[in-house]
């Protein structure tokens, strides 16, 4: 198969990593590429390089990045083709179709589905599978129906979309076991952590919780959205700044204990990245309890699940006092991410649903 994943970055962080290296924006497109796909930001290059390992033909195109965008457009003659002849310069619909007329995939495969709107999607797919993935909240259903298919790691919206007449299957989020190589030997130094969004939008409920515990115990902050806080916030009062891509891996590999809470949507299923990432570089994952958790880890053994401040508190205070309690408990989550929930597995579960879709 040929595959084009169609994805985007958070603009706060595309504006850090230009901005920690400065001319990057002049460079070739495969330099920028390859220097954007090595943060580990999000999924990155995942998909592609397990994909193609499998013997499928796959590459990104993070729509959004705009210095990227304009470097394929100019390695491209974009401006001399005809049918961009009345618009100066191509607009993004613009180069997303030129990509997708260059590459010719057999399958669309969009991470942000409202990136692209649904008439384009339409014209997009003549002749091939679109497909969308998804893990926040839905847009419009006219714009899920543009879609051939929606897979989605919360199990609640797959007769959801299918109710709407839209082919959904469960597909779960992973790890990215190169992130390790990157890593190196990391010294465990920090104790408690949280790395996310810190904004009120999506997490109204979780960031609620966890600055109620962070008030009572020893939880530090990484992230972004902090100005959502109220200044006498416990979030502010122990938060140390953004952690993007491979710096926030580190610094949940640095942390004793990694502290998770789920987007309100979410509702009641465990199904973010975070459950991967941590447990992938060894921290002892602490999440908010779910009822398909004991689906993917084994609880109490594996990670540990709360269900209000009052237990997040009580673990955070439990487990960095009973070292060896934590280390065999993050060390058991970390060979059970390593073994079944890496991209390598992840790839062949979506190799497997999209070839059964094309056929």
């Amino acid at each position: 198969m040929r595959i084009l994943i169609v994805d985007t970055c958070y603009p706060a962080f595309l504006a850090t990593h230009y901005g920690s290296s400065p001319g990057l924006e002049r460079r070739p497109y495969s330099e920028q590429w390859r220097a954007l796909m090595d943060t580990f930001f999000g999924t990155a290059d995942a998909y592609s390089h397990y994909l193609g390992e499998l013997g499928h033909d796959a590459h990104e195109v993070v729509v959004n990045c705009e210095p990227l965008q304009r470097a394929w457009t100019q390695e491209h003659g974009l401006r001399r083709r005809r049918v961009f002849a009345r618009r100066e310069p191509p607009s993004l619909e613009d180069v997303v179709a030129a990509q997708v007329e260059d590459f010719q995939p057999d399958v669309l495969y969009v991470q942000n589905l409202s990136v692209l709107g649904a008439e384009q999607l339409r014209r997009l797919g003549r002749g091939r599978l679109v497909v969308g993935q998804i893990a926040s909240g839905p847009p419009p259903e006219p714009q899920l129906r543009a879609f051939d298919l929606i897979l989605t790691s919360f199990p609640h919206y797959v007769e959801r979309f299918r109710g709407l007449g839209v082919a959904s299957e469960y597909f779960r989020i992973g790890f990215d076991p190169r992130v390790l190589k990157r890593l190196g030997g990391s010294e465990t130094r920090l104790g408690a952590v949280f790395v996310g969004s810190l904004g009120k939008a999506q997490h109204a409920r979780g960031n609620d919780l966890l600055e109620r515990a962070a008030g009572r115990s020893r939880i530090d902050v990484w992230g972004y959205d902090i100005e959502e806080r109220p200044p006498d916030s416990p979030l502010v009062r122990r938060y140390h700044g953004e952690a993007w891509g491979i710096e926030m891996f580190r610094v949940l590999a640095q942390s004793r204990i990694s502290v998770n809470r789920h987007i309100d949507v979410a509702g009641d299923y465990a199904n973010n990245m975070r459950l991967y990432e941590a447990t992938g570089v060894g921290s002892l994952l602490l999440t908010d309890a779910k009822r398909n958790l004991g689906e993917l880890f084994d609880v109490g053994r594996e990670l540990v699940a709360y269900s209000d401040a009052d237990e997040l508190v009580e673990a955070v205070e439990h487990y960095l006092e009973h070292e060896d309690e934590r280390a065999a408990i993050a060390a058991a989550g970390q060979q059970r991410t390593l073994r079944e929930h890496g991209y390598a597995v992840r790839m062949r579960e979506l190799a497997d649903i999209l070839g059964s879709h094309l056929d």
